[in-house]
């Protein structure tokens, strides 16, 4: 029944299905940046907060632009947590490792996209700021996707599964036709269940320990290879 497919981006095409919360946490102990898990917690929650209310990242931004921005924002809130400057001499380092860690995972990605791309139609769906264009361009994923549907862009944020219904109407099938594949239970799978597609959970290191329940997605799979 599958005649399409669409994808999500942040933590499914770039961080190999875990979130980006985790994925900065172990950059963090990995350069030995002084901080708690519990305060670079904080610090992330308020770097998307700020993020996600001020139009700070531009259309022009590339993701290391982004990278970088984000990562500035969570140094500044522990510089004042912890009461000492040196946490921000980290910022150069957090960006390149990280950075370098993303281009070897959207390469792998790219791969499977290209074959998928021969076979099937293929949308992006995905809550980002307004620069997804410049981003999929600068890790060569631009002229795989036939519409991407940006949050900022259209308005509607995951989990509110309309935004998937936009993705299967840029496809022109019906929602049973199409499969979602996602790095989020809350956030991809069930929404796009909501919308009566089917799903593909990428399951990978979430931004909890809590148990999820496997039943939920049609699929699950720990490479995009799996497909």
């Amino acid at each position: 029944m599958t005649k399409g497919y669409i994808f999500d981006y942040g933590g499914t095409l770039d961080t190999h299905g875990c979130h980006w919360g985790r994925v900065i946490w172990q950059a963090y102990q990995h350069g030995g940046v002084p901080v708690s898990e519990t305060d670079f917690r904080e610090a992330y929650v308020h770097a998307e907060r700020t993020l996600g209310k001020n139009p700070i990242i531009q259309p022009d931004f590339t993701f290391r632009q982004t990278l970088e921005t984000k990562l500035r924002l969570q140094l500044e809130f522990l510089q004042g947590r912890v009461g000492s400057s040196c946490v921000m001499t980290h910022l150069p380092t957090l960006t390149a490792d990280l950075y370098e860690q993303t281009v070897g995972e959207t390469a792998i990605s790219r791969n499977v996209l290209l074959q998928l791309k021969d076979r099937y139609p293929l949308v992006l769906v995905s809550n980002f700021y307004g620069n997804i264009a410049t981003v999929l361009k600068e890790f060569y994923l631009d002229g795989i996707f036939q519409t991407i549907i940006e949050s900022a862009v259209v308005g509607i944020r995951k989990p509110d599964p309309r935004i998937f219904t936009l993705g299967v109407e840029a496809l022109g099938l019906h929602p049973e036709e199409v499969v979602v594949v996602g790095d989020s239970i809350d956030k991809d799978i069930i929404p796009a269940k909501t919308a009566g597609c089917q799903t593909i959970w990428f399951k990978g290191l979430g931004w909890t320990d809590d148990p999820v329940d496997e039943s939920i997605p049609d699929r699950v799979i720990t490479s995009l290879e799996e497909i």
